[in-house]
């Protein structure tokens, strides 16, 4: 497959009253196109910070990062980010929220029609379409997490860039959207690139789930392969030999690896 997103060499420190933190060091990740890869390990490991410098919120101390043959140098709507904060403007309806950044990214090469088109289709997409006149003070936790990844998708990216987008709400709520998500992939063949602290929403999603050592320096340590069929079913997966065989080995590296380099 297509080496899409190549991170070669990438280390990040941070300036400090105390002198230099070093939060990366020597990240190499190649991820193919359609891929979905995420990104695990405990709090401070960094995996937020690699995700703002694909996003291109900040810039790295040393290494390279290329999407489509393309450095990445500053933030950009080849990547659409979705935080675990929805980030809507409380002023604006969904519809208006999507349309935002549409306008941003298309405004002058498309009509007006056009764009309208490619926000209704987007709020469809995650079964919106009937509360885009709605405020985000009148919608669900869930339902503004949809609106985020509507906008996201509604720019077209190349990446698909997700920092916890269900860490904030119910386990149902979660669930649902996770395997919302899982569709939404699989139809618009998305790369995507996410942190989560969820094994479970790691091996339940991915294509690999790469395993970041605690910081500071940190690093990649371990990248699973998740050879599970697509679709996936959660309920089946419950009871599948393979599926807790790579939950049992993400679960080694965090808690019995880490966590004895740390002690």
């Amino acid at each position: 497959m297509e080496k899409y997103l190549q991170i070669d060499g990438v280390e990040m420190t941070f300036e400090t009253r105390k002198g230099p933190f070093v939060a990366l060091a020597g990240i190499d990740l190649a991820v193919s196109r359609g891929e979905f890869v995420s990104l695990i390990g405990h709090s401070g490991c960094g995996k937020s910070t690699l995700l703002n410098l694909i996003a291109g919120l900040m810039r790295s101390t040393a290494g390279t990062m290329l999407l489509a043959n393309r450095e990445i140098a500053g933030p950009g709507p080849d990547r659409g980010v979705v935080f675990q904060n929805h980030s809507l403007l409380p002023w604006l309806t969904c519809f208006e929220n999507v349309h935002l950044a549409v306008e941003r990214v298309f405004a002058g090469t498309e009509p007006k029609a056009k764009l309208k088109e490619r926000v209704h289709r987007a709020l469809e997409m995650v079964h919106l379409d009937h509360a885009d006149h709605k405020y985000p003070h009148e919608i669900s936790g869930g339902m503004k997490q949809r609106v985020g990844i509507a906008r996201a998708l509604a720019m077209e990216p190349k990446v698909l860039l997700l920092d916890e987008p269900f860490g904030a709400l119910d386990a149902l709520t979660r669930a649902h959207l996770q395997d919302e998500l899982a569709k939404l992939v699989a139809a618009t063949g998305s790369t995507v690139v996410m942190v989560t602290h969820d094994v479970d929403e790691a091996v339940l999603l991915s294509d690999r789930v790469v395993m970041m050592t605690n910081g500071p320096a940190a690093r990649i340590g371990e990248i699973l392969e998740v050879d599970l069929p697509r679709p996936r079913d959660r309920l089946a997966l419950a009871t599948d030999a393979r599926y807790m065989r790579l939950r049992t080995q993400v679960l080694q590296f965090l808690y019995r690896k880490q966590l004895k380099e740390a002690a």
